[in-house]
């Protein structure tokens, strides 16, 4: 049973992780962040920084992962944002 619930923690983060590449590829494509909300991306980046904390705390595998790609991800975007305003 532990290995279905790491596979479904796993594949849960795979998913939402992976729902940031379609913005992260518009934005560094367009290179127009003019439509992104700083604050939501300020926030979204401390959350996700908490949540890769939070995970290495409890030395759970899918959550490191999943987080460690989506903190990149975030990175991309928040960077490009206050980049380009």
């Amino acid at each position: 049973m532990e290995s279905f619930t790491s596979f479904i923690g796993l594949l849960a983060g795979c998913l939402t992780t992976f729902a940031f590449l379609p913005q992260v590829i518009k934005t560094w494509q367009s290179r127009s962040t003019k439509d992104l909300s700083l604050p939501m991306w300020l926030v979204l980046f401390v959350g996700i920084s908490l949540w890769l904390v939070y995970g290495i705390l409890k030395m759970d595998f899918p959550l490191l992962l999943a987080n460690s790609v989506t903190l990149f991800l975030a990175g991309i975007v928040l960077f490009l944002k206050i980049r380009n305003g």
